[in-house]
């Protein structure tokens, strides 16, 4: 019988990445409902010193595969570490984050250990009847959103892209079992040679953990309307967001981008300027805790998510926010 939630924890040289204490905290809300234990499976070099993190984090149990060959990231004895304790422990479901390693490593676990595998899912359930896992994506394009459910294949597998899900608050007090796993690796299982690793600088300004987002879409109408926009993303301290239009057209630069082929955020506040609500920005910011919208167009979608919406041409409501945002600041400073 399957049963309990694992899942693939990814890290870089030791520093456990954020998506990974994300996918915990997920499957640990997964879990109450299952009545199943939370696995976190830890790979790599010289790691063994990391697995009481997760704990903290909320894994009920950390599985440690530690093994020079493990480092750096390599496909091959990653799949075989991977598989080799979904074989042995059979888990009912297993979530892998959707980054460049985990967009790899889960195609080629599930078609070794032949089960499905459901691809940048933004949204999880539990069906209360059979208790099968729901795995919410958007799909044909991101014109609708797909419920997929595995009826007949174990584990049920997903990969999560980042800052889709919250990670739990670390709980010190909070303990839980470490187990060495052990594989056999051989020379066949290290087939590619790797010369050199080059780590790009993370983006200074990245858009993925604001806490507010300023964002344009292509209702804006011209792509200089995009810099009073920014006046306005740093006047509230927050960052520049824009859709999919916005940046196939060259209005901004794709780091900005927010939705299915974008980046996920979830800030505290998301002001919407010019954006229509299509599902392909929608699926990745629906999770912000309160979202402000303007748009000329009283049907617009976005406003169907929207706790706030004004009726209005973006830029002309753009500079009068400016206006009173600064007014408010030079009162404050004269009090």
């Amino acid at each position: 019988m399957n049963k309990d939630i694992y899942v693939i924890i990814e890290q870089l040289d030791g520093i456990i990445k954020r998506v990974s204490l994300e996918l915990i905290g997920e499957a640990n809300r997964l879990s109450k409902k299952l009545g199943e234990k939370v696995i976190a499976v830890l790979l790599g070099n010289d790691i063994e010193d990391k697995a009481e993190l997760l704990i903290k984090y909320g894994a009920d149990e950390v599985l440690v595969i530690d093994d020079p060959m493990l480092e750096p990231y390599m496909t091959s004895p990653y799949t075989k570490a991977v598989s080799s304790i979904i074989e042995k422990r059979k888990p009912s479901i297993v979530l892998f984050p959707a980054t460049s390693i985990g967009r790899d490593l889960a195609p080629r676990v599930a078609a070794r250990i032949g089960t499905g595998l459901s691809a940048d899912v933004t949204d999880f359930d539990i069906d209360k009847d059979d208790k099968s896992l729901l795995m919410m994506m958007p799909a044909f394009g991101g014109n609708i959103m797909a419920t997929i459910v595995s009826k007949v294949k174990r584990p049920e597998m997903a990969t999560v892209r980042a800052g889709v899900m919250l990670p739990l608050e670390k709980d010190m007090n909070r303990s839980g079992k470490i187990e060495r796993f052990e594989i056999e690796f051989d020379d066949s299982d290290r087939d590619v040679l790797i010369r050199e690793v080059v780590i790009e600088a993370e983006e200074k300004d990245d858009i993925s953990n604001a806490e507010i987002i300023v964002a344009g879409g292509i209702g804006m109408g011209a792509a200089h309307h995009f810099d009073e926009l920014k006046v306005l993303a740093d006047e509230l301290n927050g960052k520049l967001g824009a859709t999919r239009p916005t940046v196939d057209a060259g209005w901004i630069d794709k780091s900005r981008q927010i939705g299915q082929t974008g980046k996920t955020v979830r800030p505290e506040l998301f002001i919407g300027f010019g954006i229509s609500g299509a599902i392909q920005l929608v699926s990745g910011m629906k999770k912000s805790k309160y979202v402000i919208a303007v748009n000329k167009d009283p049907k617009a979608l976005i406003f169907d998510i929207s706790d706030f919406g004004i009726v209005g041409d973006a830029n002309k409501i753009i500079p009068l926010l400016i206006k009173k945002i600064q007014s408010y600041k030079a009162s404050k400073i004269h009090k």
